[in-house]
């Protein structure tokens, strides 16, 4: 038997578009929905300077509670960064300096300009940091306040911590304790903001389930769990990988061109999906464009990566890496968004191994990979095939602007211009 379909505009496009995997109370919460404004956050520990595509669903999903006309609060984790999520984790994250934190945080926080209006209105947007209450915690009067309501039994049977402890590996009282403090920053979130409802992805069920029995044990507050599907490709591969690095969303990390590259080369079978889930289009339109068949299905995947591109980078670079792809690939030009390398002239003057010129270009992870494609045939030099992987490149190749144009592939280009 299906559901019934949610009355409130937020939860019908979470269906719709495919972010819901569990709810605590689905029917309660679409009720609260459609008469009330809610206010729901999602917190994202500071472990990196930037955040990746993995991340882009949550992201997403705050953007979809913003239109539908409700309240996000972004949680930077100042705090229990300093801690570390253990979950599904075989090793314990490194521990970082405050420094470290603060830089990161602050490369994270660019991010979400680009997805959701801030400011003071009753729908726009927050963004606060645990730490300005996780660090004033006292101890003792936190373990009488919170850890009472927290089972050692119940929480070594959760699956993040039960995996750790079957594959043998330690689990240490600092880790132990992020499942408090993340259920602590509900309860926190409630108090401050009228927070109800927190959101993450499925593998924070427990620590969701967590804040939401935490809140009503301790303010009698009725709060809200919804996580969203751990997401992977047709193919098998986890969302928002790639074989050289995660897919960044800022630009110092990965570039407006390589990040509309990333959506162009999406598998068939997950262009509907995709567009589903990481763009604004009408589900009448992505239907008409999931459902395009043969060489037509790359039109589908220009869209998704314009439409994806021009939410995280703006309209201009989306436009930029569409324009640069159009020239690349169906008139064998260059275009100024391609990844640049940049060589010393004298070393291009002696000659470079083909093999080492791909590789530093980031058109292979390794030598070996660099070797094999060319071997393969798949790598080329100013759009002619390369013949020997110790090929020297030299300052021959250039063209006029003092640049040549490696390739991997029909669709992995970089350029190389000479530094003096």
């Amino acid at each position: 038997m299906t559901s019934p379909k949610p009355r409130s505009d937020f939860l019908d496009r979470v269906v719709s578009r495919g972010f819901l995997h569990q709810c605590t109370d689905l029917a309660a919460l679409d009720e609260r929905a459609r008469t009330r404004t809610i206010v729901a956050y999602i917190g994202f520990d500071c472990t990196a300077p930037s955040l990746h595509v993995g991340n882009l669903l949550s992201i997403m999903l705050l953007r979809n509670l913003q239109l539908s006309g409700h309240r996000p609060i972004v949680l930077m984790g100042g705090g229990t960064t300093k801690i570390g999520d253990p979950s599904f984790r075989d090793e314990a994250r490194p521990l970082l300096t405050e420094a470290d934190i603060e830089r990161n945080k602050q490369g994270i926080q660019r991010v979400f300009a680009r997805y959701l209006a801030f400011g003071n209105g009753s729908t726009d947007a927050i963004m606060v940091d645990n730490a300005e209450w996780l660090d004033r915690l006292a101890y003792i009067p936190f373990l009488r306040e919170v850890g009472a309501h927290f089972s050692v039994n119940r929480m070594l049977a959760f699956e993040s911590v039960k995996l750790r402890l079957e594959r043998e590996k330690p689990l240490s009282f600092l880790e132990f304790n992020y499942m408090i403090l993340q259920a602590y920053d509900f309860v926190e979130l409630g108090r401050r903001y009228g927070c109800v409802l927190q959101m993450g992805g499925s593998d924070q069920w427990g620590n969701i389930v967590n804040g939401v029995e935490l809140g009503r044990r301790l303010d009698d507050r009725e709060l809200f769990g919804l996580t969203t599907p751990l997401l992977t490709t047709a193919s098998g591969a986890k969302m928002g990988k790639t074989a050289r690095d995660a897919v960044w969303l800022n630009a110092e990390q990965r570039s407006p061109w390589d990040f509309w590259q990333f959506w162009r080369n999406t598998e068939d079978a997950d262009v509907g999906r995709f567009l589903r889930l990481y763009t604004d289009l009408p589900l009448d339109e992505i239907a008409r464009l999931e459902a395009l068949r043969g060489v037509e299905i790359n039109n589908a995947k220009k869209v998704l990566a314009d439409e994806a591109t021009m939410l995280a980078h703006g309209a201009a670079a989306a436009a930029e890496a569409a324009e640069t792809a159009r020239l690349t690939f169906e008139e064998g030009a260059t275009g100024d968004a391609l990844p640049v390398l940049a060589v010393p002239r004298a070393e291009l003057a002696a000659g470079i191994a083909a093999f080492e010129l791909l590789r530093r270009a980031g058109l292979a992870a390794s030598g070996g990979e660099a070797r094999r494609l060319i071997k393969g045939g798949g790598a080329r030099l100013n759009d002619r095939v390369i013949v020997g992987e110790t090929h020297a490149v030299s300052a021959a190749d250039l063209d006029d602007t003092g640049t040549l144009k490696l390739s991997a592939g029909r669709k992995k280009h970089a350029l190389v211009r000479v530094e003096e």
